[in-house]
């Protein structure tokens, strides 16, 4: 069973996210309602996922994410924003989050994006990142590749190019004719010579340093 943590400062938003997840068999194993009481039950409880508002007092989300992240607990984070794309939600997943969601989207969205962050997909659809991507490379210049990508292998390369395009790993064996057990082979070994998170860190890292520019065909 996938176990979650909500963190927000909301009563009544806590609630409704409560009642969604648990009634799709997912188990809630607390609730914060800031960023340092999150960070607590994220070390203490280790849940699958921590469900993170990014304006909370004391400790925001972006603060609190970073601290999970840094701890290097197996614990993925899934912000919550009201605002869509924006700088807050570049910086939340740059700080070690595996995705976002809006707090208008719908339940079953919510379910999706959970399921996804736990079993270490992105719940980013390729739009979202485009649009994401954008908003960030608009205002900030790219920086150059590190030795590290010089380490990756061809195949590597595509399937980071892939990954950066919100492909899932269905789509991406599909795409290279292999099987989804090799996909997860490459995406382990691309995380594992970056020493990236997961697949969100990877993609935001493949355009940040021009491995994939905006623009580049997805298909």
């Amino acid at each position: 069973m996938i176990t979650v943590v909500i963190a927000d400062d909301q009563a009544v938003v806590r609630a409704g996210l409560r009642m969604i997840l648990e009634a799709n068999g997912i188990q809630v194993l607390g609730e914060a309602a800031d960023g340092a009481a999150a960070i607590e039950l994220a070390q203490h409880l280790e849940p699958d996922v921590v469900l993170m508002d990014i304006r909370m007092p004391t400790v925001d989300g972006i603060e609190a994410t970073g601290a999970i992240s840094g701890a290097r607990l197996q614990t993925r984070i899934l912000v919550l924003t009201t605002y869509g794309v924006d700088q807050n939600v570049h910086d939340a997943l740059k700080a070690g989050a595996s995705g976002f969601l809006l707090k208008t989207d719908a339940p079953e969205r919510l379910v999706e994006a959970v399921r996804a962050v736990a079993a270490g997909e992105t719940p980013l659809a390729a739009d979202v990142t485009s649009l994401l991507i954008d908003h960030y490379l608009g205002r900030n210049s790219l920086v150059a590749a590190p030795g590290a990508v010089a380490d990756l292998t061809p195949r590597e390369v595509e399937v980071l190019t892939l990954i950066a395009r919100g492909k899932s790993n269905a789509e991406i064996a599909s795409q290279l004719y292999v099987g989804e057990g090799t996909v997860k082979t490459h995406v382990a070994r691309i995380l594992a010579k970056l020493d990236l998170r997961d697949r969100t860190q990877a993609a935001i890292y493949a355009y940040e340093h021009g491995v994939v520019r905006p623009g580049y065909p997805s298909t």
